[in-house]
């Protein structure tokens, strides 16, 4: 397998992991000093790890790839992203509406595990959508 095969099979088993709500399966694809930023904050996995439990509990997220491009260690990849609001989170009862959306993120990946990871998404739309702008 290439290069470029073996690191989009990272990020393959990082969504996952994402949309079984495991966060030990996340935890391990990502290294140790692991750099993760998004559109909710950045920091190490510990930092992120609540974020994502709310994103994963609260709005059920989950992410289908649409596209992932490999050069080298680096991934670009293309999601649509879908959930429901049904448990609170980041302080807002569940309105019970759903959304969907287009996310992209970038991914570095060194040994075999994520180094670091970009994520953008359309906050303002997945706000509207549930209910919560």
């Amino acid at each position: 397998m290439s290069n470029e095969e073996l690191a989009k099979d990272v990020v393959r088993r990082y969504v996952d992991a994402f949309n079984r709500g495991d966060p030990d399966g996340l935890r391990v694809l990502l290294a140790d000093d692991a750099e993760i930023q998004g559109v909710m904050g950045q920091g190490l996995f510990d930092r992120i790890a609540p974020v994502w439990r709310q994103l994963i509990e609260g709005y059920g997220m989950q992410l289908r790839v649409v596209g992932l491009i490999a050069e080298g260690n680096t991934v670009a990849a293309r999601f649509v992203e879908t959930g429901t609001f049904l448990h609170p989170a980041f302080g807002k009862e569940p309105t019970g509406k759903s959304y969907e959306l287009v996310a992209m993120e970038w991914f570095e990946i060194e040994d075999g595990r994520i180094k670091r990871r970009w994520g953008a998404r359309d906050a303002a739309s997945q706000a509207r959508q549930l209910g919560i702008a």
